[in-house]
């Protein structure tokens, strides 16, 4: 095994410990009331990944960044749609969608049926930094959709108890 073939493994592994690990977190969340802290922390957090590219090998062209930024805010729109609130006792909850595990898993093929075209064209350090920009662009809009969704039942739950 050559030395790109090692790091598409691993990265492919990675993705999938990922993946698994966002379900379960998923699933666990719906228990208890999330707030708006909890909706935009990952996309600052995930920002911090940005900083790859002080190192030169993982940059790429800007036009491949934006093309891969773009396909994530289009793969956004299911997590989007399945993305829903619900006002509870003590809370506003995220409801739960089983439409949502099938659609990580859905993404999580494309994303490794892609990564093998994608390297016949850049290098694999290149290629993870493409997936980063490609999950950046998912997460922002579905976590920017899931905040104006939370604001709108806080600011009725405010309208509500105001009358």
């Amino acid at each position: 095994m050559n030395h790109n073939q090692a790091m598409t493994l691993i990265g492919t592994a990675v993705a999938v410990v990922f993946a698994l690990t966002v379900i379960f977190v998923r699933l666990r969340a719906g228990k208890r009331p999330t707030n708006a802290r909890k909706i935009l922390i990952p996309p600052v957090a995930m920002s911090t990944g940005f900083l790859m590219y002080v190192f030169p090998f993982t940059r790429e062209p800007v036009l491949y960044a934006l093309a891969a930024m773009c396909a994530g805010c289009l793969f956004s729109y299911p997590l989007i749609a399945t993305s829903h609130f619900y006002v509870g006792e003590d809370g506003i909850y995220l409801k739960r969608s089983r439409a949502f595990i099938y659609i990580l898993l859905g993404l999580l093929v494309v994303r490794i049926a892609l990564h093998s075209l994608v390297e016949n064209y850049v290098d694999v350090y290149q290629t993870g930094s493409l997936f980063f920009c490609l999950a950046f662009g998912m997460l922002v809009p579905w976590r920017i959709a899931m905040y104006v969704r939370y604001r709108r039942l806080v600011n009725q739950q405010v309208e509500h108890a105001m009358s």
